[in-house]
């Protein structure tokens, strides 16, 4: 079996479990800390579940990286590869039943993020699956995409994430970025915003945070840059990090390297 079939089968087990459970008050029960830090509720523990059971009856031998378990290994021979997962990216709109959320799902031989091979971001209320192998393209729902060829700012549509306790520092670094930019979003479910920049429905999305994890952005990070997308440290260097659920990450994430650069340059100048 493929790891890209594996990933599939993984995702369709999340989404039958969790559908159910979306908007309801029953998905918000808690169920302790995760290893990524925040609170584990029903829904992601099912969507990490379905995840697990899929594996054991693939009869798969694995070590499971997730933002809920932590590191797991599966089967006599963990040491075969990675699977890094977000079960459920955007927790918060599951529970609400805001209609945007995604699993996250990315296989690997080591447990770094620039090794990752194998990539998939499904959105789980609309049924939409991005998908990547390195070197093979990416896809939503078997399509090739692409992202857009969009270099001014004035016109992108960006995507920041705005949510940390530091927002008045983050929101001085980005100034000349939200002056220039007319169309800022952010939707809550930071892989399925990747994958939009990586299909052209949206330009660039910024996180300057340091607080992503990197189980978040795992998948969405092959599937951008096998688009012809780009995304790396703040810095302009290329992104890594180990696969684990408390490192964090900080990015930006552009359609084209022209944008990017236009980006990085008013982030400069607010630096001065």
């Amino acid at each position: 079996m493929s790891h890209l079939s594996l990933l599939k089968a993984c995702s369709q087990k999340i989404r039958k479990e969790v559908l159910p459970l979306i908007g309801s008050t029953e998905a918000n029960i808690e169920f302790g800390t995760g290893a990524g830090g925040d609170t584990t509720k029903k829904i992601d523990l099912a969507a990490e579940n379905a995840i697990i059971q899929t594996l054991q009856d693939y009869n798969v031998s694995c070590t499971l990286i997730s933002e809920e378990a932590g590191t797991q290994k599966i089967g006599p021979k963990p040491s075969e590869f990675y699977v890094t997962t977000d079960p459920i990216d955007g927790t918060t709109n599951a529970i609400r039943g805001l209609p945007f959320m995604a699993t996250s799902l990315a296989t690997s031989k080591t447990p770094y993020l620039r090794d990752v091979e194998t990539a998939l971001v499904s959105d789980i209320v609309h049924n939409i699956t991005y998908t990547a192998e390195r070197h093979q393209g990416a896809f939503r729902n078997e399509k090739k995409i692409k992202p857009s060829t969009l270099t001014s700012l004035e016109k992108a549509v960006v995507g920041v994430d705005f949510n940390t306790a530091k927002l008045g520092e983050l929101a001085t670094r980005l100034m000349p970025v939200l002056q220039k930019t007319k169309h800022l979003r952010h939707l809550g479910a930071n892989a399925l915003e990747l994958c939009y920049v990586a299909d052209g429905t949206t330009d660039a999305f910024i996180d300057l945070r340091g607080k992503l994890r990197v189980t978040d952005i795992a998948a969405a990070y092959l599937i951008l840059l096998e688009a012809g997308g780009v995304m790396v440290t703040p810095e302009g260097a290329e992104l890594d990090a180990p696969l684990d659920a408390a490192q964090r990450v900080s990015f930006i994430a552009t359609a084209n390297v022209s944008l990017y650069e236009t980006i990085k340059a008013d982030l400069d100048l607010a630096g001065r």
